[in-house]
């Protein structure tokens, strides 16, 4: 309650999960997780309730989620996706992707997330299949 951030239930979250920032942070506990997931304030990560997308996100590996985004229902993020800042998704995003805007719009880049968590000698990179 103090940070603003709420992980709800038991969320399934890989290894490197970086909180750029604190403050409002709401993830439903259903969503799946790939490794490296950077985050930062405002967002929602969440279920939909109705319709042919009704369920929650499943989360690939190197992901970005930046300032005020909301990514919702039962669709599939690809690897290295950095979703921009005052995004709305509720659609299917590939691997290596920039998606940006409302109504939101996708990008290829290649290594689109190269740099967001620190030292990829670590092994972050190898994620990225």
């Amino acid at each position: 309650m103090k940070t603003g951030i709420s992980f709800l239930g038991n969320t399934n979250i890989g290894e490197g999960l970086i909180v750029g920032h604190w403050g409002r942070i709401i993830i439903n506990p259903n969503v799946k997780f790939g490794n490296y997931i950077k985050i930062t304030t405002g967002i929602t990560i969440g279920r939909d309730i109705r319709g042919k997308r009704a369920g929650t996100p499943t989360i690939g590996n190197n992901f970005c989620i930046y300032t005020n985004s909301t990514v919702v229902g039962n669709i599939v993020i690809g690897n290295d996706v950095v979703i921009a800042p005052n995004t709305f998704v509720n659609f299917d995003v590939p691997s290596h992707s920039v998606v940006i805007g409302n109504p939101a719009k996708i990008f290829h880049k290649d290594f689109a997330t190269q740099g967001m968590f620190g030292d990829y000698s670590s092994g972050a990179y190898s994620n990225l299949a």
